[in-house]
């Protein structure tokens, strides 16, 4: 199942990934494979796997798979996922917010001096996409989590479209792939959680990513000077 999520997803191929609204239904076709290849699958308790049984592992497989790379992000990111997890975008204790920082290697204030939360009145938040500055460049920007990074191309595609993205991503090439891998780990928290509000931004972000990328890399070509031959 990881590989055949890896190719659905777009891996490392830069194929055209299954927008992560979609990747439930899709799964489904190499999970039963593997389920029906055999004569018959077993339970832990020893009885006979049903086609329900096996759906809800393959659903469950989908789950652990895109949670697996979550350990892997910077700590600003991994503190904002955890507390995104458990908040949303709601107000939490700042005591409660401390401890989490530091098990995952960073600090309320450092998250803040990044600009993805705010704290205050011994509460803390996560800023919303909209909330994040519009002439944010990651070129001026000394600490940029990919949770930012990922938050800030939100931002700039619901506001300005594939293209303007397309530029902002441009400027930060080597983010992308942990980008991608965030708002498909985010979509199915919120997927999870029951947010659709918050699910419908990942997914859109996810089904727009072809377009983005061939934009930064129209802009790319576009900034690069062409030498003459004399």
């Amino acid at each position: 199942m990881p590989e055949a999520l890896e190719t659905m997803i777009g891996g490392q191929t830069g194929q055209t990934p299954i927008a992560p609204v979609d990747l439930a239904q899709a799964a489904i076709g190499p999970g039963m494979a593997i389920y029906s290849k055999y004569e018959a699958v077993l339970n832990q308790d020893g009885t006979r796997m049903s086609v329900h049984d096996a759906l809800v592992l393959i659903n469950r497989a989908i789950t652990e798979y895109l949670s697996s790379d979550s350990g892997s992000f910077d700590a600003d990111t991994q503190f904002c996922s955890s507390w995104f997890e458990q908040y949303g975008w709601s107000h939490g204790q700042f005591g409660e917010a401390d401890t989490l920082a530091r098990a995952k290697g960073t600090s309320v204030d450092g998250v803040k001096a990044a600009g993805v939360a705010d704290s205050g009145g011994g509460k803390v938040r996560l800023l919303r996409w909209n909330d994040y500055e519009s002439d944010w460049d990651p070129a001026r920007d000394d600490r940029t989590p990919v949770w930012e990074a990922c938050h800030q191309m939100i931002r700039r595609l619901n506001n300005s479209g594939e293209s303007a993205a397309g530029e902002l991503l441009a400027k930060m090439p080597e983010k992308g792939e942990a980008i991608r891998q965030l708002a498909y780990h985010l979509y199915t928290l919120c997927e999870r959680k029951k947010w659709a509000e918050e699910a419908r931004a990942y997914n859109e972000l996810i089904g727009s990513w072809p377009a983005i990328v061939a934009a930064s890399f129209d802009t790319g070509h576009k900034g690069e000077q062409t030498g003459l031959d004399l």
